[in-house]
């Protein structure tokens, strides 16, 4: 049972808030209208403004040095301070926001100059992302979509020894609620000999975890495992939009390109790794015969503390279903312990080559899908390439995505004896 267990807030939207408790305090960019970007916890259906704390001196030590960090319209110096700031503020902003603050009146004296309410606001990307990798490491996506090319030999023979990325394109990471417009690229269609240029016709979304970078390390010095975890700030949810019959084209032999290049959408709000402190597991043993992790990818410690307990939702709701005003439809429900790589495993591999992660790089882990029906993250397993449509409540149905599409993921943390968290919404909507 963690310490802030029992706590609840003077801020009452924040007590049994399905997202946003006294016990997550996320950190995000805003902005009001007209007005600059600046740093903000998510607390009830509020932010907290950290400039405005500044301004009226709620902090101090380093507690303020982090909440000066935060404050500016980008996290990257804030991630840059590493752990003990983050604990620091996370502390300031919890005595500050719990019931028997003992500045409660003084603060909620400031009404809206602090507690700016989520609906008059805009938010913005969290960091500026240097660089963004999309990792591969969803074992029963992997399996799920090897059968469909290669049914005798789904998995390839290096996946169980190496944590499977690529490169993505950080300047088309985009925040929730940005619409994405359909892409142009070459398809061969079946049969064909030659292939075509036109908008996708298998488009598709990958329900995935993002991975914020904290304090990053120096060229040619690798991550070692044992202190991977302390380099991760936080966590989100990520989109990593898929043009299917782009990506069956030009993937071989170097892998995605334009096919993923187009938009990946992430929630706005970061989760820090001390929020989810609660939720952390041992990571799945793996099946009998699997090898175990090379040396530079195993510790004792990660395998027993290094997973996360995280549901994972998508849901869909058509253009058609938003004039009759039907509620979005679920179409899976997967979990992070799906991961056949832990967190910690990713950075390590990442930089053992020497390779230069920096405050505010981004990971995405790939699609979480579960092994069973109604767990698949992704559009392409749930129709089994396009060969089975799904079924709306409403009559229609679905293979791949179509223009008015929203996809929604949503995420939660629970555990007996503790009080849930969540990360808010990733939203986006397909434009033609």
């Amino acid at each position: 049972m963690s310490t802030f267990h029992f706590s609840r807030s003077w801020v009452t939207s924040a007590n049994d808030h399905p997202d946003f408790p006294l016990q997550n305090l996320p950190l995000g960019v805003f902005s009001r209208a007209g007005g600059a970007r600046r740093g903000g916890v998510a607390i009830g259906d509020r932010i907290f403004d950290l400039r405005a704390a500044l301004d009226a001196e709620l902090f101090n030590g380093a507690a303020r040095e982090a909440a000066e960090a935060a404050s500016l319209g980008q996290l990257n110096t804030f991630f840059a301070l590493g752990a003990v700031s983050r604990k620091a503020l996370r502390e300031a902003l919890f005595g500050l926001l719990d019931e028997h603050s003992p500045q409660r009146e003084r603060l909620q004296g400031l009404g809206d100059g602090l507690l700016v309410p989520m609906n008059d606001v805009q938010m913005h990307l969290p960091a500026r992302i240097g660089d963004y990798t999309d990792f591969y490491v969803g074992i029963h996506h992997a399996t799920n979509v090897g059968k469909l090319f290669r049914p005798d030999n789904p998995l390839l023979p290096n996946y169980k020894y190496v944590p499977i990325a690529y490169h993505g394109r950080a300047s088309t990471v985009c925040v929730s609620g940005t619409p994405i417009k359909r892409p142009n690229g070459q398809t061969l269609a079946p049969g064909a000999e030659a292939p075509s240029f036109g908008p996708s016709k298998r488009l598709d979304y990958e329900l995935e975890l993002g991975v914020w970078i904290g304090q990053g390390n120096e060229v040619g010095e690798p991550i070692g495992i044992a202190a991977a975890s302390e380099h991760i700030a936080g966590f989100c949810l990520l989109n990593d939009w898929s043009a299917r019959d782009l990506q069956a084209w030009e993937y071989q032999p170097l892998g995605p390109f334009l096919s993923k290049s187009f938009g990946t959408t992430l929630s706005p709000w970061v989760v820090t790794a001390e929020a989810l402190a609660p939720f952390r597991t041992a990571q799945p043993k793996r099946p009998d015969g699997d090898p175990q992790p090379l040396e530079y990818l195993f510790d004792a410690q990660d395998q027993q503390h290094g997973a996360l307990d995280l549901e994972l939702e998508v849901l869909l709701l058509t253009a058609q279903m938003k004039r009759e005003g039907l509620p979005p439809h679920r179409l899976a429900l997967s979990n992070t312990l799906n991961m056949y790589w832990t967190f910690a495993q990713m950075v390590a591999h990442h930089s053992v080559n020497g390779c230069q992660l920096q405050s505010g790089d981004l990971f995405g882990t790939g699609t979480l899908s579960g092994p069973d029906a109604g767990q698949f993250g992704s559009l392409l397993e749930m129709t089994a390439g396009g060969k089975q449509p799904v079924q709306l409540p409403n009559g229609e149905t679905r293979t791949f995505l179509e223009a008015g599409d929203e996809v929604i993921l949503t995420a939660r943390c629970r555990k007996e004896g503790e009080v849930s968290i969540g990360f808010g919404e990733c939203r986006g909507v397909i434009l033609g």
